[in-house]
């Protein structure tokens, strides 16, 4: 019993489709071999690939390497997020076939990994690191993310690139968003400046969230959006600037990965219809509105 517990069952996956793909593509094999099956865990492989893509002239991948294998002995939380991240990628990206996919070739999972190890080093007061890691992660993957930004367990970003997350901002656990996504600051604020994304949020591709305001649990932002107020939990908005399209049936979006935003609350431009009067307003049922009739006069 306690062999069967202390199996890691991902990584013993990772190996089989390893060792498959040698013998399907033996020109890999190669390939396979030093990023997989030559290392005995998870953590040992990702910090190899990781370490090769970020080596530069003046931090080699053999030094970068003895830095993130360092940060994973003496935070095992880096390993364990590692794990729910890769099958938060392998059950919600439907072009995910394997659990060695995002090891090897996602960037969107690579990256996130890579700003874990630069927080780790950041919250360690050696900035000066992390903020390396943090430039080199841009410059090879196209994803800012500030080493001192909070992320929770279980988030995935689908293509990745432009992602820009903020200095302030907080990620919660089981959080999904897709490519050219912002969660920045409006320019004019100092100290706590960042959006707060709560558990299970969906953000859609190129969506912009703007300032330190908070996207509530479970809430939708669809593709575009450009978000400069809070959002309460379980509602979708879109739009420019994003307004209150409805209510999410789903408790967690970010796990369904249904981007569909459903009949708008409000007209869009070019309609001038004040929404008291505007017929698609009127017309959607009360039970899309939390505070039913009152809520609905008043499109919140």
């Amino acid at each position: 019993m306690a062999n069967e517990i202390s199996r890691d069952i991902i990584w013993e996956t990772i190996r089989s489709e390893a060792a498959e793909g040698v013998w399907r593509e033996p020109m890999l094999s190669s390939f396979l071999h030093s990023s997989i099956l030559s290392h005995k865990t998870l953590e040992d492989a990702l910090c190899f690939v990781l370490a090769h893509k970020l080596e530069s002239v003046t931090l080699p991948a053999l030094s970068l390497r003895d830095l993130m294998e360092e940060a994973h002995q003496v935070d095992a939380e880096l390993g364990a997020c590692a794990r729910a991240d890769i099958e938060a990628v392998r059950q919600r990206d439907p072009a995910c076939r394997m659990y060695s996919q995002p090891l090897l070739y996602f960037k969107g999972y690579l990256s996130l990994q890579a700003y874990r190890i630069a927080h780790h080093y950041w919250t360690q007061d050696r900035i000066h690191l992390a903020l390396f890691l943090q430039s080199r992660i841009s410059e090879r993957f196209a994803v800012d993310i500030h080493p001192a930004a909070q992320i929770g367990r279980g988030v995935f970003i689908d293509h990745a690139t432009g992602v820009v997350i903020g200095e302030t901002a907080v990620v919660e656990d089981n959080v999904s968003m897709l490519h050219a996504v912002t969660l920045g600051g409006t320019g004019k604020e100092w100290g706590d400046r960042h959006p707060k994304v709560r558990h299970g949020v969906l953000i859609a591709a190129g969506a912009k969230i703007l300032g330190n305001i908070e996207i509530g649990e479970g809430a939708k932002v669809a593709a575009g959006a450009v978000v400069l107020k809070s959002v309460p939990p379980h509602v979708t908005v879109a739009g420019v600037p994003a307004r209150r399209v409805g209510m999410e049936t789903a408790a967690e979006p970010a796990l369904e990965m249904n981007q569909e935003i459903g009949e708008s609350a409000a007209c869009p431009p070019p309609c001038t219809c004040p929404v008291d009067t505007c017929e698609r307003v009127t017309s959607l049922p009360c039970c899309m509105f939390p505070n039913g009739p009152e809520d609905k006069k008043t499109n919140k």
